[in-house]
């Protein structure tokens, strides 16, 4: 016979109680079903785990073991039950780099507002798709297309593209650069999960590419003018460093920002996100 959680819970019930009839009552049951669910266990088992007199109940020996293996046993079901209901109660908001930029703020506060029942997390996760198919996150903000037919998105808003410099850089001096001024550069970019690839430039005039895969990393490197970096406005907005200037690029196409989520298993507040999020970028 399978060992089940009813068993388990009458066993700490008789051994928490000290009675059956005691435990009866805790559990809703009536003492003959705690005395057929204790035989049952024990049964199971093939060891007596109660000692019972006319006056007490004890544990015996191996009794006193598996009592203490019961109760981390019902812990960690507390804990599933816990775990796949809380999405009721709290929305997972994964990002890569940067979340909504200087939106991000906003976004929050509005939330607690709007949806005090749902609680707001903020995970940064460094992967493709923000920690979403990782499990670490209910949604995602993404600035790529997701290629996962198990996943869908929305454009949430537009942000320009922005150069990352060093502050003694001849081009820091202007208020903007274009696309054909990177051209003889090296670009630190991250493939993973950037918005920078080499093919925003002409075959014949492409920037050489190092790669890194943090964002800290990144800033560090082009502080020291090594490389140059490009990225979509909301890294400039949350990730000021000195040493570090960012100027718009005027002729690259903007990077769109989408929010992502399971196709099958949408969050119940996901239309609520995306709502909150797109009225944000609206009134930029």
């Amino acid at each position: 016979m399978d060992i089940e959680l009813r068993h388990l819970r009458c066993l700490v019930a008789i051994v928490d109680e000290g009675t059956f009839t005691d435990a009866a009552h805790a559990l809703g049951v009536s003492q003959a079903a705690v005395s057929r669910t204790l035989a049952a266990l024990e049964r199971a088992v093939g060891v007596r785990l109660l000692r019972r007199t006319s006056r007490e109940v004890t544990p015996t020996a191996t009794g006193l073991r598996v009592v203490a293996q019961a109760r981390r046993v019902l812990a960690e079901a507390d804990d599933l039950v816990r775990a796949a209901t809380s999405g009721r109660t709290q929305l997972r908001i994964g990002y890569a780099w940067a979340a909504l930029g200087r939106h991000t703020l906003p976004f929050q506060r509005r939330w607690g507002e709007l949806r005090p029942a749902t609680e707001l997390h903020l995970v940064r996760v460094n992967s493709p798709t923000a920690g979403l198919l990782e499990g670490m996150c209910d949604m995602a903000v993404v600035r790529r297309d997701l290629d996962d037919r198990r996943l869908d998105s929305a454009i949430v808003g537009l942000e320009r593209r922005m150069c990352a410099l060093a502050a003694d850089d001849p081009l820091a001096r202007r208020r903007s650069v274009r696309l054909a001024d990177l051209g003889g550069r090296t670009l630190l970019v991250d493939r993973r999960t950037g918005t920078t690839t080499p093919e925003l430039w002409p075959a014949e005039s492409r920037p050489a590419t190092r790669e890194t895969h943090d964002v800290d990393d990144w800033l560090t490197v082009i502080a020291t003018g090594r490389c140059v970096g490009m990225t979509a406005e909301s890294t400039a907005n949350q990730y000021r460093r000195p040493g570090v200037v960012y100027r718009p690029v005027r002729d690259a196409e903007p990077v769109a920002v989408r929010l992502a989520w399971w196709r099958d298993d949408p969050h119940p507040a996901t239309q609520a996100a995306l709502e909150l999020a797109t009225s944000l970028y609206r009134s930029q």
